[in-house]
């Protein structure tokens, strides 16, 4: 196992309470050091900075990466320690991964995507298939549990150790459910009924989420609109709207999330569209978008921090053209137009209720 390893967070925070490991990720490496489990082709899942990858680079892991800015971030923790093994990354939701004989999981805060990531383990597993789940103790749930027993006979809970806790599984089930997607009903902006589909781990898997219905309702185009981006695109569903009110557009959807891209794909289906998988817009050209919309995350796991959200406003700032503007949804809480308005000059509220504002900005 390699160790003094320095890893640290990508994008780097500003807050210094914020770790790029927990004691739950040294929990797992200890169990499997006192154990004397064989780690060799070991898979690993949601390690966001590659704690847990890099100490068991000698093993070969397998990464299961769901968001761009993981990848860049376990790249950038490997070259600063002068590790130079090819890293063998694959997504959530291939299905070319050879047997897995031992799997480990940093449980994610979205239960639909440790289900996910259950699956895809099943669906990979032998009769001595063991997964190694770490978490903090103070985000145990019940539904972990009951997750758990449905895809793997036996579910051993450790004792606690500096306030983590695992979740030991063994003996896969025969005959379990493998869907893989939620379908939301939803009413577009010409009344008509559609669903929109997501896969498991896609924010807001029971309905559209409510800023973003908000800014649906406060969206207007005129003729002039050509190209439009829609950052932070989840499922689409900002974009699918924007094209059933323009269908001629030149659509870009952007996200740091493969299930969201893959998502958007399957709600985009009639819709020519780019995407982008990155969790910044350093790629997009400057002065490009007549239309920037946005409903900007401030959720990281189960921290807040608008930092990426302010880092978004600076890129998106550099995309829209001179004539341009950018529509922007967001809790009322987050206070976001004293940010905006030194980003862009001009921000204007154009729609509020009592949780959420619409902004709309242009540059000076």
């Amino acid at each position: 196992m390699n160790t003094n390893l320095n890893i640290t967070r990508y994008p780097v925070s500003d807050n210094r309470s914020l770790k790029s490991f927990s004691s739950a990720d040294d929990y797992i490496l200890n169990y499997i050091t006192d154990n004397g489990i064989d780690t060799n082709g070991v898979t690993v899942y949601n390690d966001r900075f590659g704690y847990l990858s890099l100490h068991l680079i000698d093993s070969k892991p397998i990464i299961i990466s769901n968001y761009k800015s993981q990848e860049d971030a376990i790249n950038k923790n490997a070259a600063d320690n002068k590790i130079e093994e090819k890293l063998n990354f694959q997504n959530p939701l291939s299905n070319d991964i050879s047997a897995i004989n031992l799997a480990l999981v940093k449980v994610p805060k979205s239960m639909d995507l440790f289900r996910l990531h259950l699956i895809q383990i099943h669906e990979s597993s032998t009769k001595n298939t063991k997964v190694i789940c770490g978490f903090m103790t103070k985000y145990f749930t019940k539904q972990m549990i009951g997750i758990a027993s449905e895809y793997f006979e036996v579910q051993e809970q450790s004792l606690a150790w500096k306030k983590s806790r695992l979740l030991i599984l063994s003996e896969p089930k025969t005959d379990v459910n493998t869907n893989i997607i939620n379908t939301i009903a939803h009413e577009n902006v010409n009344g008509e009924k559609v669903e929109i589909k997501q896969y498991y781990g896609v924010f807001s898997a029971k309905h559209i989420d409510y800023a973003t219905q908000f800014l649906i309702q406060n969206i207007e185009l005129n003729s002039q609109i050509e190209r439009v981006l829609d950052v932070a695109s989840g499922n689409g569903i900002l974009a699918y709207e924007i094209s059933q009110l323009k269908s001629d557009l030149e659509l870009h959807l952007l996200d740091d999330s493969y299930l969201a891209n893959e998502s958007a794909k399957l709600n985009l289906q009639d819709q020519e569209a780019k995407y982008h998988y990155a969790d910044r817009l350093v790629d997009i050209e400057s002065d490009y978008f007549d239309l920037v919309i946005c409903n900007p995350p401030f959720h990281f796991e189960h921290e807040n921090n608008i930092e990426m959200a302010l880092e978004l406003f600076h890129g998106i700032q550099r995309v829209i053209h001179e004539d341009g503007r950018f529509l922007c949804v967001a809790n009322l809480h987050l206070n976001y137009k004293t940010h905006l308005a030194k980003i862009f000059g001009q921000v204007e509220v154009i729609a509020m209720n009592s949780k959420f504002v619409v902004y709309e900005c242009w540059k000076t």
